[in-house]
């Protein structure tokens, strides 16, 4: 535990952010996980429904600075990848 009064202030600054975070990069985890998950067993009209869900929910976790603009770029385009590849074969 912390014994300053500035280090003892960060902490309870840090579990309010952590709180803030949690949910928003959660939900990112999750719908990243659903989209590529459905890329694998090849669902390409599941994909397409939940696809802007998934952008959306990407780039709330970047405006909100959870995740780094490039990061939330290449989920992205890895993504839309995966979708291009499978309407290829169908």
């Amino acid at each position: 535990m912390p014994v300053i009064k500035s280090a003892k202030k960060r902490m309870v600054q840090n579990a309010k952010r952590r709180a803030l975070r949690f949910p928003v990069r959660s939900e990112l985890k999750t719908m990243v996980k659903k989209a590529l998950t459905l890329i694998k067993e090849g669902n390409i009209e599941e994909l397409k429904k939940v696809l802007p869900k998934v952008t959306s929910v990407i780039d709330t976790a970047c405006k909100k600075n959870i995740i780094h603009s490039n990061t939330a770029a290449r989920k992205k385009s890895r993504i839309a990848r995966g979708m291009n590849a499978l309407e290829k074969k169908v």
